[in-house]
């Protein structure tokens, strides 16, 4: 491979794919232009001063491209009110329709605005859920009648020089894909690649691809897939990305920064959109924060050949030992730091999961509770849960049974074979991987100082397979900003992107903040990677024109009644087009239908219908109840 994959320049080093630019109105996207930042409005798109007030807010706050939903012609129409009144503010910005189901609506929207979205599994298609068995005839002949309803939207764009996205959604993909290709990342790029063929057929190539999903996984593999298809066709069209209904607040940002920082860790994607369930100018600044990642890196020159020695396109856990339960099919471990504490008290302990009663003389445990403390250099003189392992320096180390020891591989060459100890390896350092080979009962923990982490993460696992070397890895990272959203978005996608790939079988992260905020963050990465469930997960949509409840609200509400029933999924969806297709593995989904009025799904079958709003949140509780999924919350 000598640094070359199929689907990105390098993957020992930092290097953005090359695509051809594509215009939107006056920005110009992949390239050799930055990635550009997008965000879509909430606002009813028939609500002409409240889209234009709500677009400057997010110009101003450095939307470069603004996206408004089109669901029908009367707000295809709508456009070229919002777009002069725009224009009479003195913003040039511009801007995209987002169609769902109606053609006729995105032909309406070329005349005024520089771009239309376009979603393949329903633009032309169907989506009933159904299972057809198609020939080879019948769906050619489905291909020949989406042709038909797409080709006038891409003649129109190409004679007035409008821009499109094809923007494959994972939980939209037609009856029509999911019977020949299932709900996978294979099914996703085909899907894109039917259209884009019709595009290139009609000489029309102004173009940008996403292949958006709520799980990072299939996310991640989907545009990985899409890249690799377009290298083997010639292809080079720039990439939006995205991870739908990320939710909103730590995990929302969490989520975001996983899906779209694994793809941008190895150069991929030329635009991205920041989907919080919140107002649509706080997505802008995130998006920023996690780009700010990758200015000015530079690509490391490396002669060193590898063989890729796992699939990115799908999700295979690295084989290992286990080391003191650790590796081999356990879940990732999460690892709290106490080394820097004057003193230890039973109390330093509620940051990370554990809360002592002084009355009771015992331990509480909550769900997001560290399975390991390093001490450094530190004792404590209490008893401590048995669920937790304590780890001290091994100078520091006096055979006590309670403690693990830490050592240092450039400075411990010598470790007893019959105990086991967790191995310190500063990767900026030249380290003989032969020699770990002699460590049978040891945990490797890996750290470096590079700023662009993953190449170097990535070149030590793939040292350890060519050796065939089966040790437990843990990550240790640190940060030293002190801003807390930075902090979250540069972990998420430094320890991403290597989890989704199957590596890793812990986390270790430090820095200039809580312990509580890094328990926490340890624990999201885990839960946004799906190698560790710890708690509820919330596939929920931002807010658009579409949607029919205040979704921040509901959300709200869901997750205080909610949020104890540890690895469940719920979808809450402001409207059908986000409905049960776009929660895709949700296990319960809250629709809204119209106005005031709620489906409740259970996974992708609806089960009540028209609920009124007021009483939709008890009855979704009833809901899982009568599935057996229903726990009370504890007593505080």
């Amino acid at each position: 491979m000598a640094g070359q994959s199929l689907y990105c320049i390098n993957l020992l080093s930092y290097e953005r794919f090359p695509t051809r630019e594509v215009m939107i109105g006056n920005v110009g996207v992949g390239g050799k232009n930055p990635v550009r930042v997008q965000s879509m409005t909430t606002a009813d798109t028939m609500n002409t001063q409240e889209s234009i007030d709500e677009s400057i807010r997010m110009i101003d706050a450095g939307c470069e491209i603004v996206r408004l939903t089109a669901p029908s012609k009367k707000e295809a129409e709508n456009l070229k009110r919002i777009k002069q009144g725009l224009l009479d503010r003195g913003y040039s910005t511009p801007l995209v329709a987002d169609i769902h189901f109606t053609p006729n609506a995105a032909e309406i929207a070329a005349d005024y605005i520089e771009k239309v979205r376009i979603n393949p599994g329903n633009y032309a298609d169907k989506k009933k859920f159904e299972e057809i068995d198609y020939t080879d005839n019948s769906y050619q002949q489905e291909l020949i009648r989406i042709e038909q309803k797409f080709t006038p939207l891409v003649l129109k764009c190409k004679e007035l020089k409008r821009s499109m996205r094809i923007g494959t959604n994972h939980g939209s993909l037609s009856d029509r894909i999911l019977s020949r290709y299932g709900d996978t990342p294979e099914g996703m790029v085909q899907s894109a690649m039917e259209f884009i063929h019709i595009c290139e057929k009609n000489d029309y190539y102004d173009l940008v691809i996403s292949m958006k999903a709520s799980n990072t996984l299939v996310m991640v593999q989907a545009y990985r897939l899409l890249v690799a298809r377009m290298i083997e066709n010639g292809q080079n069209y720039p990439l939006h990305l995205g991870v739908t209904e990320a939710g909103d607040g730590e995990d929302g940002r969490i989520k975001s920064a996983v899906g779209i920082g694994a793809l941008l860790e190895d150069g991929l994607g030329d635009t991205i959109r920041v989907s919080l369930t919140e107002n649509s100018e706080h997505e802008i600044p995130v998006a920023k924060k996690l780009l700010e990642k990758f200015e000015g890196i530079e690509s490391e020159c490396t002669t060193e050949a590898f063989s890729l020695t796992y699939s990115p396109y799908s999700y295979t856990r690295r084989k290992t030992l286990e080391i003191a339960n650790i590796g081999c099919g356990h879940v990732p471990v999460v690892v709290a730091d106490l080394s820097k504490k004057e003193s230890i008290t039973p109390a330093n302990f509620f940051g990370f999961g554990y809360s002592y009663s002084v009355q009771l003389d015992k331990w509480n445990l909550m769900d997001l509770a560290a399975d390991i403390v390093y001490l450094g250099k530190q004792s404590i003189d209490f008893e401590v849960p048995g669920t937790v392992r304590l780890l001290k320096d091994f100078d520091n180390w006096n055979n006590d049974p309670k403690y693990t020891p830490l050592i240092s591989f450039t400075q411990k060459d010598e470790i007893d074979p019959t105990i086991v100890h967790f191995i310190s390896i500063d990767l900026d350092e030249v380290i003989a991987i032969e020699e770990l080979a002699n460590r049978p009962n040891a945990v490797f923990i890996i750290e470096t100082s590079k700023r662009h982490k993953t190449p170097v993460f990535r070149k030590f696992r793939l040292k350890l397979d060519k050796k065939n070397i089966k040790n437990p890895v843990v990550f240790k990272t640190n940060y030293t900003t002190s801003d807390e959203e930075t902090f979250q978005l540069h972990s998420s996608s430094d320890l991403g992107i290597h989890l989704i790939d199957g590596f890793g079988d812990g986390v270790w992260i430090t820095g200039n903040h809580s312990l509580n905020l890094i328990n926490s963050l340890s624990f999201g990465i885990l839960q946004a990677t799906r190698t560790r469930i710890s708690k509820t997960e919330y596939i929920s949509c931002p807010s658009c024109g579409r949607t029919l409840f205040d979704l921040q609200e509901t959300t709200a509400r869901i997750r205080a009644k909610t949020a104890h029933l540890k690895g469940i999924k719920i979808g809450i969806m402001g409207c059908i087009v986000n409905g049960p297709g776009e929660m895709a593995d949700a296990d319960y989904g809250y629709v809204g239908t119209g106005p005031g009025k709620i489906n409740l799904y259970k996974e992708k079958t609806v089960v009540r219908k028209n609920v009124p709003e007021e009483e939709a949140v008890q009855a979704l509780i009833e809901l899982i109840a009568e599935h057996g999924d229903w726990i009370e919350p504890k007593e505080e």
